[in-house]
């Protein structure tokens, strides 16, 4: 049953209400089955979002952003896909190996890297490996690179705004810092934002979705044995989550 928001907590603000009825996926991380188990619950008119996150930790990286980049062809209404610190990990060891590499290797890109067809993994050690792995995971990864280069960081509709991680309450949106829309994390989340817009963002995996201070966290730790979490959101303020 679809949840009303109560304003009995005074830090409440009001209900989120997007231009279109929308949903929001968390973070998926190669987790390519429950997303398509997501999917089937979406109507194909209604707008669609992703926190970003798709790559790393998972089995089926190059599922999952096949299947995204394909997603706006095959429906009617919006599909936005934003990025995440996993992707931005992942293009900086596209841009420098050497230095970023050992950052997005140890945060599950070893995954994402056999994924694409790259299974000699065992030592990446040294820069030499290093850079022959980025060659040789570009020539597999070329038609998706581009695209994950193109994805924002921040997507609104009414008053909800969807961004991977967090913004910083007391500045404007068109004003945010990249470091915090990727990377932030609870300090950022537990009170409303003064201008009443809603955030919903993943990044910080929870045992179960919320939805409280104008804040709506759906990422439930799919790659970690939780569920994947998709929000729902009416125009009238409604809520409701659904699981995969």
């Amino acid at each position: 049953m679809m949840k009303l928001f109560s304003r009995r907590d005074k830090e409440m603000p009001d209900p989120p209400r997007p231009e279109r009825p929308l949903w929001v996926v968390g973070d998926v991380h190669g987790c390519a089955d429950r997303l398509r188990d997501i999917l089937e619950k979406v109507p194909d008119a209604d707008d669609l979002a992703f926190v970003g996150d798709y790559v790393d930790r998972g089995p089926d990286s190059r599922k999952v952003t096949e299947l995204l980049m394909a997603l706006p062809e095959r429906r009617s209404g919006k599909t936005i896909c934003l990025m995440g610190n996993h992707e931005r990990m992942m293009l900086d060891f596209l841009d420098d190996p050497v230095f970023d590499g050992p950052l997005w290797l140890s945060n599950g890109g070893v995954q994402t890297l056999v994924s694409f067809g790259h299974h000699d993994v065992s030592e990446l050690s040294d820069a030499q490996s290093r850079n022959s792995a980025r060659d040789r995971f570009r020539a597999a990864f070329s038609h998706v690179e581009d695209w994950l280069r193109d994805r924002p960081l921040m997507w609104r509709s009414g008053s909800v705004a969807v961004v991977h991680a967090a913004t910083e309450a007391k500045l404007p949106l068109e004003a945010q810092r990249e470091q915090v829309m990727l990377w932030g994390r609870q300090q950022y989340t537990s009170s409303a934002r003064p201008d009443g817009v809603w955030v919903v963002h993943g990044h910080t995996p929870v045992d179960r979705a919320y939805a409280e201070h104008g804040h709506i966290n759906v990422d439930t730790g799919a790659v970690f044995g939780g569920p994947l979490t998709a929000v729902h959101i009416g125009p009238d303020g409604g809520y409701d989550f659904f699981r995969a």
